[in-house]
């Protein structure tokens, strides 16, 4: 099982939070890769890099993104078959993104966002949970969530552990 994680607008492919997640991935089996945007500015452009790469994704796969990169990973959903998705202040319904509508049949979706976040409104983040009833953690934090890091990847953990869990039983009922 795999974990493609997808940074904002302003991060890279190994920045602190998602290198700190992706440790703690590593460390609970998975094994991870992090696409490097850094030379596309659009999201809607890096919607397609993803998507791209996840055709010749082989083996069952979790994405996770952060801020632009929550947006590309959820658009991507919406065309692929990803295990879960896991998103940290997504930048939803951003004027400038081409898709505003997020109509997707996953239900395993959750959301972190900070209460103090000033770059991707938290209410974006409440009307997406409220529309799919996805899981919606808000806690203390601002956009880049690193004074908040330890809960962030406790709850990270947690999905990643329950989202193994539930792929292991539906192998093992198909059988």
């Amino acid at each position: 099982m795999k974990v493609i994680f997808s940074h904002g607008k302003e991060s890279g492919p190994w920045g602190s939070k998602i290198t700190q997640l992706a440790n703690m991935a590593k460390a609970a089996g998975f094994s991870v890769d992090s696409i490097d945007y850094s030379n596309l500015v659009s999201p809607d452009e890096r919607v397609t890099k993803l998507n791209t790469y996840l055709a010749s994704e082989l083996e069952p796969y979790i994405l996770v993104g952060s801020s632009m990169g929550g947006y590309v990973s959820l658009v991507a959903s919406l065309s692929n078959q990803p295990l879960g998705v896991f998103l940290l202040a997504p930048a939803l319904y951003m004027q400038g993104y081409q898709q505003q509508s997020y109509n997707t049949t996953l239900n395993n979706i959750e959301i972190v966002h900070g209460w103090s976040d000033d770059i991707v409104p938290v209410a974006s983040s409440i009307k997406y949970a409220q529309q799919t009833q996805c899981t919606l953690h808000l806690i203390d934090g601002d956009h880049r969530l690193n004074s908040s890091i330890t809960q962030v990847i406790a709850l990270f953990e947690s999905f990643l552990l329950t989202t193994k869990t539930n792929a292991q039983q539906a192998s093992v009922a198909v059988q």
